[in-house]
């Protein structure tokens, strides 16, 4: 799904459910549609304004109109672009080599919108190969999977977690150097998979 920006939370929990309703505005407790919930709040802190109490320091990350309506319409759709999108990793993981890639992924449950691709071991010369290949074909690619690989090497956590704390993840680590995302989308056609994957099993 795109709502041109943002995202979505899938939860089974009320009390995740709740939260999160009040981390997309401000914190702001009346945007909880439970009513215990609310009242919880509202009676430990007669002195505050109903209206304005804030239970976390959150974020203003409501959706426009315009991009409710564009997820709103997907949703009918949504079911199925996900057994597409199931369909086009397994058949991925089934053409790219398993001696260069790792390719036991735990799948139950997962609907993933790109193509997980991680060398099995670290190899740099394999990277810079795989690198080049995948720019001079015009394969789209986020090197450290999502997007800025292992989150614990980034700025915004300097001060935050202790120096070197990136090194006791080392999976993540690996995946940071030797990992990307290449976008499964739900038309791509079985014979561009067969094209990537020959392009991806080249660098050997």
């Amino acid at each position: 799904m795109s709502t041109i920006e943002g995202g979505m939370i899938c939860t089974n929990n009320k009390d995740i459910y709740q939260k999160a309703r009040l981390f997309r505005s401000h914190g702001m407790v009346r945007e909880s549609n439970d009513r215990r919930f609310r009242n919880d709040y509202l009676n430990s802190n007669p002195e505050l304004n109903p209206d304005f109490i804030f239970a976390f320091p959150a974020y203003n990350v409501r959706n426009t109109e315009i991009g409710a309506i564009m997820g709103l319409n997907q949703l009918k759709r949504l079911d199925s672009n996900i057994k597409k999108r199931t369909k086009n990793f397994l058949y991925f993981l089934d053409k790219i080599n398993p001696k260069i890639y790792f390719t036991d992924f735990k799948l139950k449950g997962s609907s993933n919108y790109a193509f997980n691709l991680i060398l099995k071991k670290p190899d740099d010369k394999i990277i810079e190969k795989l690198i080049k290949k995948m720019n001079y074909h015009g394969i789209e690619f986020r090197r450290g999977s999502a997007g800025g690989g292992n989150q614990l090497r980034q700025p915004y956590l300097k001060g935050i977690v202790p120096k070197n704390y990136h090194k006791k993840f080392p999976e993540v680590e690996h995946v940071h150097f030797y990992g990307f995302y290449i976008g499964n989308f739900p038309d791509i056609k079985k014979r561009e998979i067969d094209k990537i994957c020959s392009i991806l099993n080249s660098v050997e």
